[in-house]
């Protein structure tokens, strides 16, 4: 990988403010290699269920693998990749990739995107055009924004930290300083899983210039509700539908699909397998969520999705070209090193006004009784009918749709 002007002097202790520009050029024998490394894989016997209940299922894993090391070509995307503006810059200490696309349209609300885990900044290259020009997408030039979208420390292109303490807290930091630096006084903000995290604790910092933000994965869940699903417990009387079927998706989660993140939090450095062996990666990458996983599945199985076979595999194997499985696990175990203002899914008491899109088969649907009572200063919400966790990636046109319509009141004050 190639870095124009982009590696750090060496003895450097202040930060350089200089945005220096990136481009994307991994060697040959790399891609060499990982086509090897795939086909050598060994695998296990079949799992004895019919269904996922064991986990990703070696079918899937072997549609997969062929692929991969038959037709995929991640020429492909690292030429979209270039042919962005893509930039480093140095922040508390640490080289933070982005990607920042300025509309043509006069008036373009800046907006900081920010991916999750297992995500990457691959999760948003759909969106760049539609939101950036409008009126290219049978949209209005009134509707633009200008877009930032960062690599995660660890993630990506971004430096992977070599001591504790990058935590969501201080990402929402550097990203406010990202922004200022970028010359932009007023702006806002969006993510999902990381990205929500992250953009309510840039809410919760309050920094000058930032005007609301947007979840596709919202904080919201009641004391009540995140307490009986700690202890296992029942659900609280007197739930609408809307909350039931929250608490059922709750429920499904942190029985059946938390354990990666309970490892990544407490022993992140004994993954070595997920950063030696490709096929490990993807699987362990894979097996997020039930509906995002059997999506995957019904893609590799020739079904037509919102996401592609080659969607899934830039972004596995941009984590695997930069060697980021341990580094990005690393996020959850700082995580827990500091409050960051309650679990995943609890109100963290924003007070700024904040957009909210409910995507039916993310890990769960905010109802908006919960959502009204999470952030007071609700100024949108809305369920769509189809979408998973990764919202931007699988329903691009719809997620579009969502953020123009969040943050027109607040482009008045722009």
């Amino acid at each position: 990988m190639t870095q124009s002007n982009a590696m750090k002097v060496a003895g450097q202790s202040a930060d350089d403010v200089t945005i220096r520009p990136f481009h994307v050029n991994f060697a040959d024998p790399d891609l060499a290699l990982l086509r090897r490394r795939i086909s050598e894989t060994t695998w296990p016997e079949r799992e004895t269920v019919t269904d996922t209940s064991q986990g990703v299922q070696l079918a899937t894993m072997q549609q997969l693998a062929h692929y991969w090391a038959t037709e995929y070509d991640w020429r492909k995307i690292e030429a979209k990749l270039n042919a962005l503006p893509q930039f480093v810059t140095e922040i508390d200490g640490l080289d933070i990739h982005f990607i920042h696309v300025r509309s043509k349209h006069e008036g373009a609300l800046p907006l900081i995107v920010t991916h999750g885990w297992p995500g990457s900044i691959i999760e948003q290259l759909k969106i760049i055009g539609p939101l950036t020009n409008p009126t290219a997408y049978e949209g209005n030039a009134v509707d633009a924004f200008d877009l930032v979208i960062p690599s995660l420390p660890g993630h990506g292109f971004s430096g992977k930290p070599t001591a504790p303490g990058w935590h969501p807290g201080r990402i929402a930091e550097a990203w406010t300083t990202l922004m200022q630096r970028l010359g932009y006084t007023k702006y806002v903000a969006q993510g999902g899983d990381w990205g929500n995290a992250i953009s309510e604790l840039m809410a919760l910092q309050e920094p000058p210039g930032l005007l609301g933000i947007h979840t596709n994965m919202a904080a919201t869940v009641p004391a009540n509700i995140s307490k009986a699903l700690a202890y296992h417990e029942a659900p609280p009387a007197g739930l609408t539908a809307e909350e039931r079927n929250a608490w059922d998706q709750l429920n499904l989660f942190y029985n059946k699909g938390v354990g990666y993140a309970l490892e990544m939090s407490n022993r992140p450095q004994t993954l070595y397998g997920i950063a030696d062996s490709p096929i490990g990666l993807a699987a362990w990458m894979i097996d997020h969520d039930d509906s995002s996983e059997k999506l995957i599945a019904r893609v590799f199985a020739g079904q037509s999705e919102g996401l592609t076979r080659d969607d899934i595999l830039d972004n596995v194997t941009l984590y695997w070209l930069t060697n980021t499985a341990i580094s990005s696990a690393r996020l959850y175990w700082d995580a827990t090193q500091v409050s960051t203002g309650g679990g995943f899914f609890d109100v963290r008491g924003v007070q700024i006004p904040v957009a909210v899109s409910a995507f039916a088969d993310e890990i769960y649907q905010a109802p908006k009784s919960w959502a009204e009572k999470a952030y007071p200063k609700l100024i949108y919400y809305n369920k769509i009918a189809k979408g998973t966790h990764f919202a931007a990636w699988e329903q691009p046109e719809a997620f579009c749709a969502e953020l123009r319509a969040a943050f027109r009141p607040l482009r008045q004050q722009v």
